[in-house]
């Protein structure tokens, strides 16, 4: 199958609410709520545990997250469906979490309906929102992908965050991150998706 590209959702779109199991060990909490989580500015990671487009960067989402705390506020979500795919089911991503010293939540949208919200359309897909919860980047990390040799720097999506944590205005280029399809749980794929 080829790869999948972000939908792009537009710039200023809110935060959709959430409220959703962490499989994350190492973050304290069996549920993570939008609206629980301090008003720094936010970076949701929509990954999985077997993309082999996740698993090329991986190193360096455990570094964002690592260099931003307590500066913004990150997650990571899995929607994949763990029935066709059991690579992703909690347990595999609570031993995910550990083995790449993910230092934020590691969420299960086994609805599906947050990914969704989000417009993504593949792993991985990232979004930052400023502190009013409004979108301010959605893209890709960085133009590094497995096999075109470019190094994995997060550059793209670091230079959001600090936009973001400085309170300035979001870049107007922003690339569209590249990678697997979500795998929707039949009879779930979006209308963004599906062309429906």
């Amino acid at each position: 199958m080829p790869p999948k590209t972000s939908t792009m959702l537009p710039l200023g779109s809110a935060l959709p609410s959430f409220d959703l199991p962490n499989t994350n060990p190492a973050f304290g909490g069996d549920h993570v709520r939008g609206d629980d989580l301090p008003r720094d500015p936010l970076v949701v990671m929509v990954i999985c545990n077997h993309c082999p487009f996740v698993v090329h960067i991986r190193e360096q989402l455990a570094a964002i997250g690592r260099d931003y705390e307590g500066r913004a506020s990150v997650v990571a979500v899995c929607a994949n469906d763990a029935i066709t795919h059991p690579a992703d089911a909690p347990n595999k991503m609570a031993r995910e979490a550990s083995q790449c010293g993910y230092r934020f939540p590691y969420l299960h949208d086994a609805q599906q309906r947050f990914v969704a919200d989000l417009g993504a359309a593949c792993t991985p897909d990232f979004y930052v929102f400023d502190r009013d919860r409004s979108l301010v980047y959605r893209g890709q990390l960085d133009a590094s992908r497995p096999g075109n040799n470019e190094p994995v720097t997060g550059a793209d999506l670091r230079a959001a965050i600090d936009a973001a944590i400085a309170g300035d205005a979001p870049r107007e280029q922003q690339l569209p991150s590249i990678g697997c399809g979500i795998k929707w749980t039949p009879g779930r794929e979006p209308a963004y998706v599906s062309g429906a």
